[in-house]
């Protein structure tokens, strides 16, 4: 049997976001399965080693090392929050390997070991800024986990907000292990206030929690929103209906898109997860980048980073979002930015969509054209 392609995968399966880098990882798998079957890569199968991080920054910190330094690995495909990417991109730049992050994120940082598949700012945050203050109102309250996503996608969004005429009545950040009851009295200060649109950057087990305790403080997803960069079907699992249905996410992908490649998908996945199994943003990118990953190391047949970069800046892909490809100058993608509300199945309505890719600007240097 012919050597086969070695690369590591961290995603958890356990911990506070394990729910959802579960899908990360059930879709990394479907791919490089996908791709086995079909040959490999140069007649040679791609081979994982997974390890299940805990969705603590020392655990992605531990197996990273152990991948890079242990097992060989030279390619990594893992990581959902910013908290646990930051401790792992000096070490695959230490040691000149790369790193596939799947996740929506702050923007504001690149890495020459970084190809990054998940939205920037300029990909969401824009889209759903513009949305909210056209649709719901001016009038907006932040709540956020404490930790640099929440902090600095609340910083451009209130910028945002602000050069849009609106403003932000209150801004509030609980620890990431808070508890299910810490969120309750947050809800009530923020009913009091009366405001257009909530937005969230809760992340994790706690996204259901904060739902939740909106509902309980009488706020109605008709009149007051709860917006949200994050909130995919997975975490929206983890919250009843009635909390759910009406909040709205801006997202590149849902499981609703309608396009060939997503119908291929969403079957692909079913097939394999379940009947009932659901795709969501972070499992989308996730699938798609180990197909750019692919379809780099068939040009090179090298799985070194200085072979697999430059082949993939410019490669495109017909992922289930729509074509996508990877920008030569940040090592960002052309994604396909979308406006979504849950609807009474847990599944997203697509209000809006770009008629075409947008083009990544992880640092905002033209944000506020596109705000306009």
């Amino acid at each position: 049997m012919a050597e086969p392609w070695i690369v590591g995968v961290l995603f958890s399966q356990t911990g506070i976001t394990g729910f959802v880098e579960q899908t990360q990882l059930q879709a990394t798998l479907l791919a490089i399965e996908e791709i086995n079957a079909a040959g490999g890569i140069l007649d040679r199968p791609i081979q994982p080693i997974i390890y299940d991080p805990g969705s603590e920054p020392e655990g992605y910190r531990r197996f990273a090392t152990q991948l890079l330094a242990d097992d060989g690995v030279s390619v990594i495909f893992g990581c959902c929050t910013s908290r646990c990417r930051k401790p792992v991109v000096p070490l695959v730049e230490r040691r000149n390997a790369l790193l596939f992050y799947s996740a929506i994120y702050e923007g504001f940082e690149y890495s020459p070991n970084v190809i990054y598949t998940g939205a920037a700012p300029n990909q969401s945050s824009v889209q759903l800024a513009r949305y909210l203050i056209n649709h719901h109102g001016k009038r907006f309250c932040f709540i956020g986990s404490d930790y640099v996503f929440s902090r600095e996608s609340n910083r451009v969004m209130r910028e945002l907000v602000e050069d849009m005429g609106g403003s932000v009545l209150s801004e509030a950040y609980l620890e990431i292990h808070s508890s299910r009851a810490a969120f309750d009295p947050v809800a009530h200060k923020i009913a009091a206030l009366r405001p257009d649109v909530i937005f969230s950057t809760v992340v994790g087990i706690n996204t259901g929690y904060l739902y939740e305790a909106c509902r309980a403080a009488g706020l109605d997803s008709r009149t007051v929103p709860i917006a949200s960069l994050t909130t995919s079907e997975a975490e929206v699992a983890l919250m009843s209906r009635e909390a759910a249905v009406g909040h709205i996410t801006g997202a590149p992908y849902f499981h609703t898109v309608e396009t060939p490649a997503n119908r291929r998908f969403v079957a692909a996945y079913r097939r394999r997860f379940g009947p009932d199994a659901v795709t969501n943003m972070s499992a989308e990118a996730a699938y798609f980048q180990v197909h750019i990953f692919a379809g780099a190391l068939g040009m090179t047949g090298r799985a070194d980073p200085d072979s697999l970069v430059p082949a993939m800046l410019g490669l495109q892909v017909d992922a289930p979002q729509g074509r996508i490809m990877i920008d030569p100058d940040n090592n960002h993608t052309f994604l396909w930015p979308r406006i979504g509300r849950i609807n009474d199945h847990g599944l997203f309505d697509i209000l809006e969509e770009s008629p075409s890719a947008v083009r990544p600007d992880p640092y905002l240097v033209s944000y506020r054209y596109a705000a306009a």
